[in-house]
């Protein structure tokens, strides 16, 4: 593996680890993927003794560079043409059943490599010039990761007992790098579970949202469910599962359906947000579920009950409660929009009130609206994407025209006071309520002398006078 350590941190490593006489390695995430041939900007450096000392050394050679400390990890970091080199001694721990954070100590490589939590990543390749670039891996790791395997170093049942944040990792890398979890690592993470109470929300939504970021999450949220671990840290979307049958009619399985949501849209947008938008937009459809005979099954008004369930998903998942939690709501609560218009003859009034719902973010709604097409029925697809199209083009053709998005109405409150003399009141929200549905509807046009004509007809339909005309 010599060859492939070309980053300009390791000579200068290597020189001073053999200068010192240390033992010293590069180990974990960086060198797995240096064997799956992925970029990876992180490098881990694990010595025999103190990893805050070699960190000075290397930034005192290395120059202009500064060190982070952390003294109570042990550990300190440094950046260095484009890369975070973070050292730490080797260690070996031990865990309190009620915690996830280890009593640390001194350790060997041997002992470093055992606490490593997958095989996969306990691959450690040496700095020192005898020996430079020489892979250490006891555990099999290479041949892991050429079979595509995530196992455990040690027992998983004391692996995941120890520290529960390693199942979702597990899950993680599964999804990220599409490889099979054995069979008896699995088992061990359904028996240790329940475990995943001691980890606290903000490690486990950091592991999640890397599982929504995937390439396709569906893997993750399938293994997920099957471990058991989907019900206790995403109760509501575990709730879409299964499908219910009366009379003969059957509803679609709307936790496989989302899924198939989400991947579809991630070969289109790495917007974060908005694959959570495609994770939540069916989220309501177990409370709004209902069969009505001659009709079958209904979720009337789901995408209205979502928006409102956002908060208090994000609340509890700790997710952003700001703009990002807004967007999402949007979403949720507009995607079933562009897909009526996509069924209908398309209305410069219909456009008009989308473009002014959405927004800016009319171009993120329609890429979930397509996303959301997952019929089987191969002719069913192609007419939605393609009536979809048709609806982009007027989208554009009345944003050209009547310059809709994120419009405001030309005549503010203050003017429609000062106009008719009012006192603050109701009448003024209704009077420039009127005269935004005037505009979306196409009665009047975007501009001032347009509305102010219309308010002063509308002032004199509701009997008030106006005292300052134009």
């Amino acid at each position: 593996m010599k060859r492939f350590l070309t980053h300009p941190i390791f000579p200068i490593l290597s020189e001073i680890v053999t200068k010192e006489n240390l033992e010293s390695y590069v180990i974990g995430g960086f060198v797995r993927d240096l064997f799956l041939e992925r970029e990876s900007k992180d490098i881990d450096v694990v010595v025999i003794g103190s990893g805050i000392e070699l960190a000075k050394k290397v930034a005192a050679k290395a120059g202009n560079t500064n060190v982070s400390i952390f003294k109570s990890y042990g550990t300190a970091m440094l950046k260095y043409k484009g890369f975070e080199v973070e050292f730490v001694g080797a260690r070996k721990e031990s865990y309190q059943r009620e915690s996830r954070n280890p009593i640390v100590e001194d350790g060997t490589l041997d002992d470093d490599q055992k606490r490593r939590d997958f095989t996969i990543n306990a691959l450690a390749l040496s700095l020192h010039k005898d020996n430079f670039g020489e892979l250490l891996d006891p555990f099999g790791g290479v041949e892991d990761l050429q079979h595509k395997i995530i196992k455990t170093p040690l027992d998983p049942l004391i692996t995941f007992s120890d520290d529960p944040l390693r199942m979702m990792r597990a899950i993680r890398f599964a999804t990220q790098l599409d490889f099979k979890i054995s069979a008896v690592t699995f088992e061990a993470i359904k028996t240790n579970k329940d475990r995943i109470h001691i980890i606290s929300q903000e490690r486990i939504i950091e592991e999640m949202n890397k599982i929504v970021m995937s390439p396709m999450p569906s893997i993750g949220f399938k293994l997920l469910d099957e471990s058991g671990l989907l019900d206790i840290i995403f109760p509501e979307f575990q709730k879409l599962k299964g499908r219910e049958t009366r009379n003969g009619i059957s509803h679609k399985d709307n936790f496989y359906h989302t899924l198939e949501v989400l991947d579809n849209l991630c070969c289109h947008s790495d917007n974060l947000w908005l694959r959570w938008s495609a994770l939540l937009h069916d989220i309501a459809k177990p409370k709004t579920k209902k069969f009505v005979k001659g009709i079958g099954w209904t979720f009337h008004a789901h995408n209205f009950i979502g928006e409102k369930m956002v908060p208090k998903i994000f609340k509890n998942m700790k997710l952003p409660l700001n703009e990002k939690m807004k967007f999402v709501q949007k979403m949720v609560s507009l995607h079933m929009r562009p897909i009526v218009l996509a069924q209908e003859v398309v209305t410069d009034s219909a456009i008009r009130r989308l473009l002014f719902d959405a927004g800016d973010d009319i171009d993120e709604l329609m890429l979930l609206c397509e996303a959301d097409i997952t019929s089987k029925n191969e002719a069913k697809v192609k007419k939605f994407l393609d009536n979809f199209q048709l609806v982009r083009q007027k989208l554009k053709e009345v944003e050209e025209k009547d310059t809709i998005r994120n419009f405001q109405p030309p005549i503010s409150g203050e003017e429609i006071i000062s106009t008719f003399n009012l006192s603050p009141s109701r009448v003024i929200g209704d009077i420039k309520t009127a005269i935004k549905d005037a505009i979306l509807d196409g009665e009047i046009q975007n501009n001032y002398d347009d509305a102010y004509q219309f308010m002063l007809k509308k002032g004199e339909e509701l009997g008030l006078k106006a005292v300052g005309k134009k």
